[in-house]
């Protein structure tokens, strides 16, 4: 089956539906699928769910589709540079589900395993707690309570890599590969964009990061543009 598509507003024809559930990797600015971000724009699709580590910036990333009001609750772990995200929460514009950050990407990978709950102790005790079963397990320390937490089961997911063959095993580069590989495996459909697609068997395997099974469709979306959160500088020291 050919997967490569000329490009994202192609891959997701027949995809994208209001109200669903989108899965997006990237971490901060780093590895996000920019070019399906913006085809999703593009295309008009509204009432969407995101789970992703964090909102984008204004204008970049997730950014982008919650100033076109195309988001309608986002479960994330750091939203702290999103003007719009704040003032659309403020003024109860956007339903929010905050989660610890290691807790969404098990809850990703649990899903990408057809698991629909697991237990964890993050959270206890506080809000994140509120409206969760908790139930006390026998631990190294003796009993412990614990939360649980649901698998994450998205209708899409949409992530980002550097490297793929024509079948779809995919390479990812250092800090992009935190969320992206939990998000890609928990979709009932994985678009992918890259950064270069290669032949089949140019890949080392003991370096394929994730299988092509789990991937459906694929773009070159390169060349991409390095976009930086804040930049820091300091002044040069004399020599």
């Amino acid at each position: 089956m050919n997967k490569i598509f000329p490009d994202a507003a192609t891959a997701l024809e027949g995809v994208l539906r209001d109200g669903m559930l989108i899965a997006s990797g990237g971490f901060g600015l780093c590895g996000i699928p920019e070019r399906f971000l913006d085809a999703i724009r593009d295309s008009g699709v509204s009432g969407l769910t995101f789970a992703s580590n964090n909102a984008g910036i204004d204008n970049e990333g997730i950014g982008k589709l919650l100033r076109t009001k195309q988001v309608k609750k986002m479960i994330a772990s750091y939203v702290g540079e999103n003007k719009e995200f704040e003032r659309q929460f403020l003024a109860g514009e956007l339903e929010v589900e905050f989660c610890p950050q290691g807790t969404l990407a098990e809850r990703m990978r649990a899903g990408g395993a057809g698991i629909p709950g697991f237990y964890t102790k993050t959270g206890v005790g506080t809000q994140v707690a509120d409206g969760k079963e908790v139930k006390s397990f026998d631990g190294p320390d003796g009993p412990q309570d614990y939360i649980l937490e649901r698998g994450i089961f998205a209708d899409l997911a949409i992530v980002k890599a550097w490297k793929a063959d024509e079948t779809g095993n995919l390479v990812f580069r250092k800090t992009a590969r935190n969320f992206n590989l939990p998000a890609a495996t928990c979709g009932k459909i994985c678009v992918v964009e890259v950064e270069e697609i290669v032949p089949v068997g140019s890949l080392d395997p003991d370096c394929i990061h994730l299988p092509g099974v789990y991937v459906q469709r694929m773009v070159v979306g390169a060349p991409y543009d390095k976009k930086i959160e804040f930049v820091t500088t300091r002044e040069r020291a004399d020599a």
